[in-house]
């Protein structure tokens, strides 16, 4: 496929973990990947991986819970890469998944858990829809088995992914017609996040690995951007308004 023919897609929350591994996926196949970060640095050594991997990185910085920056953001990659055929919201609070008793999470904690999962898809929607509209593109919003089966202590995290699924079943009844697809994924990778969550809640670990038939976490680059690069592709042309579950066959709800 001529390299022009290839996708362009944005990917939010993209600076490192599972949002860094999704966008090296993409750029395995050639595509452009606009990685779309608060952190600039992180941000753009995650776009010249990209690059690396067979793809064409970009970086722009972003901040998703902002109607301001999500506009510009989405100008920009408009003007300079001349469309838009899919968008990754990978963003999610720098709160998660940490462990948190519900009665210590303060009103600022969900508020930041709100801003940047649930504002910040509703912003990219609003942003993204025309040119999604225009490319016959797809949208792809990461959820998390917690907002399938709750998850003890991290009730705003479990809140806000099972609103992320609300939105995308609406967004692809609503946008089908339009040839858009909506999708979730439900990752269970190794990440920063994961990392130190698991470092302030030991139990937690041996909870998350013990219930894995699989036997560990996903990789990011190999077992969930392939994941993604599907959902986002002509392969899953007929594939809109599910839950795609990449956890090691962890959560017995798809």
């Amino acid at each position: 496929m001529p390299e022009h023919d290839l996708p362009v897609v944005l990917v939010t929350g993209a600076s490192g973990g599972v949002g860094r591994g999704i966008g090296i996926a993409l750029g395995r196949s050639g595509w452009t990947v606009w990685i779309a970060a608060r952190r600039s640095v992180e941000g753009r050594a995650a776009a010249e991986a990209v690059t690396a991997a067979g793809g064409t990185g970009r970086f722009v910085e972003c901040d998703v819970s902002d109607s301001g920056s999500v506009a510009q953001v989405v100008a920009t990659v408009v003007a300079e890469s001349g469309r838009l055929d899919g968008v990754v919201h990978n963003a999610t609070s720098a709160l998660s998944p940490v462990p948190v008793v519900p009665s210590d999470v303060t009103m600022a904690q969900l508020h930041d858990h709100v801003a940047v999962s649930l504002r910040g898809a509703y912003l990219l929607a609003r942003a993204t829809h025309g040119e999604l509209v225009a490319s016959r593109g797809s949208m792809v919003l990461l959820t998390s088995e917690a907002g399938f089966v709750g998850k003890m202590r991290l009730s705003p995290y479990a809140a806000v992914k099972a609103a992320v699924r609300g939105l995308a079943r609406s967004w692809a009844r609503e946008w089908g017609p339009d040839g858009v697809r909506v999708n979730c994924i439900a990752p269970l990778a190794t990440s920063p996040a994961m990392s130190a969550a698991f470092a302030q809640d030991p139990s937690m670990e041996r909870r998350v690995l013990g219930d894995l038939p699989l036997g560990s976490l996903g990789d990011p680059v190999e077992d969930i951007g392939p994941v993604v690069r599907f959902l986002l592709s002509s392969d899953a042309r007929f594939v809109t308004g599910v839950t795609i579950m990449a956890d090691g066959g962890n959560c017995p709800i798809s």
